[in-house]
């Protein structure tokens, strides 16, 4: 029985090792276009013991994290993970950008230490993510998944 456990772990870890290195991937990359596309410096502020700033950017990593798992979670295989993960990000990276223009002013106030407004930010960031990542799991976007692997795309 040890062995047989064993050898399915060997069998899949290769996959695992593949999907994770995809998902750290596009986490990454996100979080980079994030940090550009940000107008006030969330990292430098970061290290200047800004405590704000870390609260909103901790909603970014958050805000990333929740759907890509869900993604991953879901996904049948290594270009289902890319192709949703990417949608997903891009949603939620505009989402992000949406988020910052509609509370005016937040950039001055997170620059500012306005801890408030970096709750509020983190807030919105991490509810866009839970609703973004139920949708990956809705029952019709298995039967589209199912559908694309019986035409020969999974």
């Amino acid at each position: 029985m040890e062995l047989s456990a064993v050898q399915a772990f060997l069998s899949g870890f290769d996959d695992f090792l593949i999907q994770l290195g995809a998902a750290l991937g596009m986490f990454s990359a996100a979080l980079v276009i994030y940090v550009l596309l940000t107008p006030h410096k969330e990292l430098a502020l970061i290290r200047a013991g800004n405590p704000s700033a870390a609260v909103a950017f901790g909603g970014v990593v958050l805000g990333l994290a929740i759907p890509l798992s869900s993604c991953l979670a879901h996904a049948f295989g290594v270009l289902d993970l890319v192709v949703w993960g990417v949608v997903i990000l891009l949603i939620q990276l505009i989402a992000f950008r949406v988020v910052d223009m509609v509370l005016h002013g937040l950039p001055r106030r997170i620059a500012e230490g306005d801890v408030a407004a970096a709750l509020m930010v983190f807030s919105v960031k991490v509810g866009v993510a839970i609703i973004l990542s139920g949708a990956v799991t809705d029952p019709s976007l298995s039967l589209f998944r199912t559908s694309a692997r019986a035409a020969g795309f999974g």
